[in-house]
């Protein structure tokens, strides 16, 4: 049979090859990018090390390791790559696991009695963010769905990512998100650190012998609590949990040495702080990437961002002195379980300071299960309203 190509097919099948051949090499080129600002972030937390800024600093060093990576990508190749969920997801594991090592310990009955006032407080941030997410769309003049998904403390990659599915103004939203974040990371140990008198621990990097034990023991051991982590990760994505990256690795971590106590072995183990040290520099990274990946906005755009960023946080203070008069915890507690995200961010503060991690964690963690549990039913809704 005779066949014969026109040139529009011939057109097609280029575009087509074309588009493949970006796909396949577009890994390879954010693994590179991934490396180079690992790279970068660690010395960047070294230097901020220096300035006894706490035990967060090597997120910080992400921040601005992946703001400067991708906006060097920019200027040389003239585009910007997508900011790597992968990575993001990653270094929550990392966290999560770290988390669940260091509250394996802890008292968790106060935490778990604390649920009506986690899902009091819950909804009471998450009425607060609809109002605040009205009040932007008004100012400034967008849709209701895209004011919404840019307010509420979700996350950057995942409202993001479904501001995309639902063709509304990404780079707004991943613009609003990072400030957000990125203020909340910054101001919450700041404020703990001048009104409680606490270092936040100051860390810098240890030496290679406390960094990672390299005695074979030592790394079977490791090697072993990353495989069981990324097994409770599996199981917890398999069950559709919310926010199963680091739910998953936190039960994985609380549950791992009284598995290992079954099997005959009572061995307490830790996880090395090269671990934690990972893992914030990929949370860091993702927030960076955003911020290297905001598109040139107006000058209005910019400052109703930043009005909507300052209403959430008189939220989260709002919300600190009704936890006080709800509960017997301290203030810092208080301040700690109601800031408004990251939740892995809060939780690493928690975990620096030593003060109360379980209840933190549990606080965030009933959040992140009730704010993604809720987003099917307040994104019909809101889409029939803009509609």
């Amino acid at each position: 049979m005779n066949q014969t190509l026109t040139v529009s097919d011939r057109r097609q099948i280029n575009s087509e090859t074309q588009s493949v051949l970006t796909k396949q090499h577009i890994p390879g080129k954010q693994l590179i990018i991934l490396v180079l600002e690992m790279l970068l972030a660690l010395p960047l937390g070294i230097v901020l090390a220096k300035f006894h800024i706490g035990g967060v600093v090597w997120i910080f060093g992400g921040i601005i390791s992946g703001a400067i990576v991708l906006q060097t990508y920019r200027v040389f190749y003239k585009n910007t790559p997508k900011p790597n969920r992968a990575a993001r997801k990653t270094g929550m594991a990392l966290v999560g696991l770290n988390v669940g090592f260091s509250i394996s310990h802890g008292h968790l009955t106060n935490a778990v009695s604390s649920f009506p006032v986690f899902a009091f407080l819950t909804f009471f941030l998450l009425l607060c963010g609809i109002f605040i997410g009205y009040i932007y769309s008004r100012l400034s003049k967008t849709n209701l769905l895209t004011a919404l998904l840019a307010t509420v403390p979700g996350g950057v990659g995942m409202m993001s990512a479904i501001a995309a599915d639902y063709n509304r103004n990404v780079p707004l939203v991943a613009m609003v998100q990072a400030i957000r974040v990125t203020t909340v990371v910054f101001l919450i140990p700041l404020i703990a650190r001048i009104l409680s008198g606490n270092q936040i621990y100051s860390q810098t990097l240890p030496v290679s012998g406390t960094l990672l034990n390299f005695e074979p023991t030592q790394l079977g051991l490791l090697s072993i609590s990353l495989l069981f982590g990324t097994l409770g990760v599996y199981i917890a994505i398999l069950c559709k949990i919310p926010a199963g990256e680091f739910f998953g690795a936190i039960v994985a971590g609380i549950a791992f040495n009284p598995i290992l106590t079954l099997f005959g072995n009572s061995i307490d183990y830790t996880l090395p702080p090269l671990v934690n040290i990972v893992g914030q520099m990929l949370l860091g990274i993702t927030i960076g990437e955003y911020w290297g990946d905001k598109p040139s906005l107006g000058k209005k755009s910019v400052a109703y961002a930043f009005v909507s960023v300052a209403m959430t946080l008189l939220t989260g203070v709002a919300a600190t002195f009704l936890a006080m008069q709800l509960t017997s915890w301290d203030w810092l507690t208080c301040l700690l379980v109601t800031a408004p995200g990251g939740s892995a961010e809060m939780i690493l503060v928690a975990l620096a300071l030593h003060h109360n991690v379980e209840i933190v964690t549990a606080a965030h963690l009933v959040r992140l299960i009730a704010i993604n549990s809720s987003l099917p039913l307040w994104l019909y809704l809101f889409e029939r309203l803009d509609n």
